[in-house]
């Protein structure tokens, strides 16, 4: 049951709020360090799996067992929160860190069947101490297999300490503040509440009634008030007889104001507690138009420094912001009480434009707060005014009164736009479009990385963007202001590329009748994109290690060498390692090419970004067709986000303007798609290649290059192991899996 007394009913609902919000606030609060302290441990503790299995490549390699051991064991020291470490090959446990024996269940709860990359598993025991294990393959899966496991407990207990200690914090902190609340509501209400004793004696009879004039303005105003109200009442009382008419004017004299008292009391009251600006204007308004005989208003007010402008008016709220709101805000600025404006209505306050036009008088009140303009209401009289003065007064004294509660409104409704300001941004970033977790740490890598002069490789399939990324590192460097040269290796024949690259002197080539300066020397002192950069010659990449060696460099048939001052970023959709082993790629080329390393994402994996992406794209074709457009048809969204997108964003770029252009409404349609995405399904089913076809050829591909390689070694197998960047154990195990033995000499 809520009680009775107004003082009690602000400090519960005041207690009420401040408890729910503090509870909530400290409990997400824990809640999101408690999931960063989970990520945090499960990151920690996949990098030690990695670690541990490029470590142990070499050992089990060559079969060392007691290093093996040792390296699992000092990994232990150093890592106390690592519970225990194994390290298996082809299903045989080769070593553990049990004291007693591997757990009979324990092998079979995580395991790999090879790849590039690890594997999470939860596991639980028989206690039910949850551990999360991580599986990761050792060369490849071909060395066999590394586990890691971590207990939960400690971190559970870590999360657990930390809620506890935001609640205590934040129940002492609720519980100063709400005796706080608790002595400013009682004195606020204090002379509110000698006003209402004073009116219950009158209710009695009892007129001989004296109000002290005490408290804030408001209240004391009304005070005052109220006692001239008792004066003139006791004036009048007394002579019932002479002046009946008089009396009974005065009588509704009387109930007006005290109408207007309780109105005034309840204004106070119920504003406070409305959850935003418009449903405090909407009220107010309802509430005063029941006070004046006019009863088109409108209320305007001021975000923080005026430089944003609220208008409420026929039930809706709108937002004004730059020279409209800065001209408003100087005008009212100069009001300081209520005012008439009979004449000139040409006034700097956007009134809305159907009452604007039927105006012939306004009044304006303007609503300070702690001696700044908060903002103002203006009613609009389509006549001569014939609301009375003193009505007008109670207006004013009202709007002063709530002009707190007022600006905490508007300080939540520019909190509600700039929160939604920074939801509806993230969903781009220099011109990459994604709010995929993926794609939310390739644009913290960008702003790591931009800064620095490091070289960057970035790798991905064809259509991920990847000369996006390089643009926005640029842009983000300290040379954005220098030039960006793109280059795109694979566009230029071999005999050219050097050229274009490095540039050429007078008579270098058949042709070349002039000097030209290559692209390095044009991009001096900004960024080089070396796109497709697994295509250039075998000549161009030792000329371009040079450069990213020294920063030097001649031009085609010239002696004089060149200087510059370039950051190159380079990008490939090829497997450079793979290049590296087949000889393809110069390995030191590539180390220094692959300082930091960026990889792409393919749409496939990101296609949560699908919609978001075409949504880009259709504003953009749209725009540039000059069509109005309102969206995607729910069948074609269907389609779209299921589409592997082989061309990744590419293509689906190209979808949607093909879209675009053939779209004769105004959404997109089954029909307006290409066919090959429609008929999704029988495309995929006409590109898969059968399983055991597609082994077959690469285990006949894979044969193959080893003869080649061995033929070029002459069958030396230790050149043959360096040549296909494979230890020589590992060349052993394939020539016995292919049967490959040298050619008997006769």
């Amino acid at each position: 049951m809520l009680p009775q007394s107004l003082s009690k009913k602000l400090l519960l609902t005041v207690a009420l709020v401040a408890i729910g919000i503090g509870a909530l606030t400290s409990q997400l609060v824990a809640h999101y360090y408690g999931e960063r302290i989970m990520h945090d441990a499960l990151s920690e503790t996949e990098n030690i799996a990695r670690n541990l299995a490029l470590d142990a490549t070499d050992k089990i390699l060559i079969n060392d067992r007691v290093a093996l051991q040792k390296l699992i064991d000092d990994q232990m020291i150093s890592t106390p929160f690592v519970t225990y470490i194994i390290v298996t090959r082809d299903d045989r446990v080769l070593s553990h860190t049990f004291p007693k024996g591997v757990p009979r269940d324990l092998i079979s709860a995580n395991q790999l069947q090879g790849g590039d990359s690890g594997q999470l598993r939860w596991l639980v025991n028989e206690e039910r101490e949850r551990f999360f294990d991580v599986a990761w393959p050792i060369f490849d899966g071909k060395a066999g297999f590394i586990r890691v496991g971590v207990s939960e407990a400690p971190y559970r207990q870590k999360i657990m300490g930390l809620r506890i200690r935001m609640s205590l914090l934040t129940l002492l902190i609720l519980s100063v503040a709400l005796l706080l609340c608790h002595f400013l509501i009682h004195r606020l209400t204090r002379p509110l509440q000698m006003l209402a004793d004073a009116v219950d004696r009158i209710d009695e009879g009892n007129l001989d009634v004296n109000v002290p004039v005490v408290g804030d303005i408001e209240v004391a105003k009304l005070s005052q008030a109220f006692n001239q109200m008792l004066v003139r009442i006791n004036e009048h009382t007394g002579k019932l007889t002479d002046y009946a008419e008089r009396l009974q004017q005065k009588n509704a004299e009387l109930d007006r104001s005290h109408q207007q008292t309780r109105a005034s009391f309840e204004i106070s009251r119920e504003i406070g507690v409305l959850p935003n600006l418009s449903d405090v204007c909407r009220y107010l308004i309802n509430k005063l138009q029941d006070v004046v005989t006019c009863r088109s208003m409108q209320i305007f007010t001021f975000g923080s420094g005026g430089e944003r402008l609220f208008r409420f008016s026929g039930n809706a709220l709108v937002q004004m912001d730059g020279e409209r709101s800065h001209d408003a805000h100087t005008y009212l600025n100069q009001i300081k009480k209520m005012s008439f404006i009979h004449d000139d209505l040409d006034i700097p306050v956007p009134l809305e434009k159907g009452l604007s036009e039927k105006a012939q008088s306004l009044v304006v009140f303007p609503i300070p707060y702690e001696h700044a303009l908060q903002g103002a209401m203006v009613i609009v009289c389509p006549g001569t005014c014939k609301c009375v003065t003193k009505e007008l007064d109670v207006i004013q004294m009202i709007l002063e009164q709530v002009a707190g509660a007022l600006r905490r409104a508007i300080f939540q409704e520019e909190e509600i736009l700039t929160l939604k300001k920074h939801v509806d941004h993230p969903t781009g970033f220099a011109g990459l479009i994604g709010r995929d977790p993926k794609m939310q740490i390739l644009y913290k890598l960008i702003e790591d990385i931009a800064p620095s002069d490091a070289t960057v490789l970035i790798q991905g399939e064809s259509g991920t963007g990847k000369e996006l990324v390089a643009r926005a590192i640029h842009e983000r460097s300290l040379r954005r202001n220098k030039p960006f040269v793109v280059i795109n290796c694979s566009a230029y024949p071999a005999t050219l590329l050097e050229s274009e690259l490095f540039g050429h002197e007078k008579g270098a080539f058949t042709g070349a009748v002039r000097q030209k300066p290559g692209r390095f020397e044009q991009a001096d002192g900004g960024t080089v994109f070396l796109d497709e950069i697994g295509e250039i010659s075998p000549t161009a990449q030792i000329k371009l290690l040079r450069i990213l060696q020294s920063k030097k460099f001649e031009r085609l048939g010239g002696e004089k060498t060149q200087s510059i001052d370039v950051r190159v970023l380079a990008a490939t959709n090829r497997v450079l390692v793979d290049e590296v082993r087949q000889g393809a790629f110069r390995e030191d080329l590539f180390y220094r090419l692959n300082v930091i390393p960026i990889g792409l994402p393919p749409l496939r994996q990101r296609r949560n970004d699908t919609p978001l992406l075409a949504k880009h794209f259709l504003i953009r074709f749209a725009t540039e067709q000059g069509k109005s457009l309102e969206g995607f048809d729910s069948e074609v969204m269907r389609r779209l986000f299921s589409y592997a997108w082989p061309g990744n964003v590419r293509e689906l770029e190209n979808c949607i303007e093909h879209a675009v252009v053939l779209c004769k409404g105004t959404q997109i349609k089954i029909s307006d798609i290409p066919p090959n995405i429609v008929d999704q399904e029988r495309a995929r089913s006409e590109r898969t290649v059968p399983a055991d076809v597609l082994s077959s050829t690469i285990a006949q591909t894979e044969k193959e290059k080893l003869i080649d390689v061995l033929t070029r070694c002459g069958w030396n197998k230790k050149r043959a192991s360096q040549k296909l960047g494979i230890s020589r154990s590992s060349l052993y195990n394939k020539l016995k899996k292919y049967r490959i033995a040298p050619p008997t000499l006769h």
